[in-house]
């Protein structure tokens, strides 16, 4: 039997990261992991807190009826308690357990969302460059991705936002700190956005949901910190889960905190724990639900990505290589030499360096670079990148 046609079609653009990622692995079986400079995929290297291993074991190795059977959909009534107390202080509201779902990671928790919110061709506007799975996620549950692009520095452009909001926005999804570019949106810009949403609602007769994929609001640099999302908009969903911040993305954890101000708040929630069934997850990880309830305030130790960012803008700075100043998560978005990112990458991997393409986030002329990497690999590909830019012939001069 052949396959969907929709996944056909999605095979032939499937992930940029993805592929790269694959590439690397076999450079590696070919010429060693210490040759190849690969910053192609944002998964993180550095160890879980070692707070971590010891409730892991601890929770384990307890004889505890029911500990790895079903619970609610929505999850461990007590963790939801505890991680509410954590999302109330970050979002400066006041939340319970109700208001937190319990989803398998970032990416199982949004595909619960749009389950749950959208109508067939109902749209959901997304600034570009973005992560570029956003499509699949909306395109799961019949709905369609509208992109607008962003200013210069990458802030949101909410002209772009206005024009392109219709009857049909279902929602405005938003990503901060951001992948691939690492901004952090300020909360001027929420609350501006926050308020172009309520006028769009009064106009249309329906108000769009503000949904915030927050996978690394704990990884920020030089003090800074991500404004609250629940209280600047009560139509307002966040995402988050701790593949980034705890270094367990193969893990799958994460959860759906929901204004408390929502509309229809008890069928919003009904409908989200349903969905989380129906979707097939029937309910995230026991065991790491427990853990993370335990962990709530711990993170990895940021300072190790901040001397990675610092050690690679030094590569960048020296071969001339312009970048967007990442203020989170762990990337640099960087400008690709005479603008052909398709180019400037195939040329990379001539020299064994590894990044993803503009292209696939949905920004031609630009290359993402992941630093979750060991620093020594950084400053290992400084004369890889000094050998790359000295041989690359800009396209337009070929």
């Amino acid at each position: 039997m052949p396959i969907a046609n929709a996944i056909r079609e999605a095979l032939g653009s499937a992930s940029l990261i993805r592929k790269m990622f694959e590439e690397g692995n076999q450079l590696k079986k070919q010429y060693g992991p210490d040759k190849v400079f690969d910053f192609s995929i944002g998964n993180p290297d550095i160890e879980p807190p070692p707070a971590f291993h010891r409730v892991f074991i601890k929770l384990a190795t307890e004889d505890k009826q029911g500990s790895h059977g079903y619970m609610p959909n929505a999850g461990f009534p007590e963790v939801r308690e505890a991680l509410a107390h954590k999302a109330s202080k970050e979002h400066q509201v006041t939340l319970d357990g109700s208001h937190i779902i319990m989803a398998v990671g970032a990416a199982g928790g949004l595909n619960v969302v749009f389950k749950t919110i959208l109508n067939p061709d109902d749209e959901v506007i997304v600034p570009r460059p973005y992560f570029m799975e956003y499509r699949a996620y909306v395109g799961n549950h019949g709905g369609r991705l509208i992109e607008v692009d962003t200013l210069p520095d990458f802030n949101l452009d909410l002209a772009a936002i206005q024009g392109a909001l219709s009857e049909k926005t279902a929602a405005v999804l938003i990503n901060s700190p951001h992948n691939p570019t690492g901004r952090i949106y300020p909360a001027k810009t929420i609350a501006e956005l926050a308020a172009l949403l309520s006028a769009h609602g009064k106009r249309s007769g329906r108000l769009p949901y503000l949904i915030a994929d927050e996978p690394y609001r704990e990884i920020v640099y030089n003090n800074r910190t991500v404004p609250p999302i629940l209280s600047a908009y009560p139509e307002s969903l966040v995402v988050n889960s701790y593949s980034k911040s705890l270094s367990l993305p193969g893990e799958r954890i994460g959860y759906i905190a929901v204004s408390p101000n929502i509309s229809h708040k008890d069928g919003v929630i009904n409908a989200l724990i349903y969905a989380t069934r129906i979707l097939g997850f029937v309910n995230a990880p026991a065991l790491m639900q427990r853990i993370v309830a335990e962990l709530t305030y711990a993170r990895v130790d940021v300072d190790v990505y901040a001397r990675r960012r610092d050690a690679f803008k030094q590569v960048l700075d020296k071969v001339g290589i312009p970048y967007a100043e990442p203020e989170g998560a762990f990337y640099l978005f960087c400008q690709a030499p005479g603008g052909n990112d398709g180019a400037f990458v195939d040329h990379l991997k001539k020299y064994r360096i590894l990044g993803v393409p503009g292209s696939g986030f949905g920004k031609p002329g630009w290359v993402r670079f992941a630093y979750c990497v060991d620093e020594k690999v950084i400053q290992a590909s400084g004369e890889a990148f000094t050998h790359a830019m000295e041989t690359f012939v800009h396209p337009a001069n070929r």
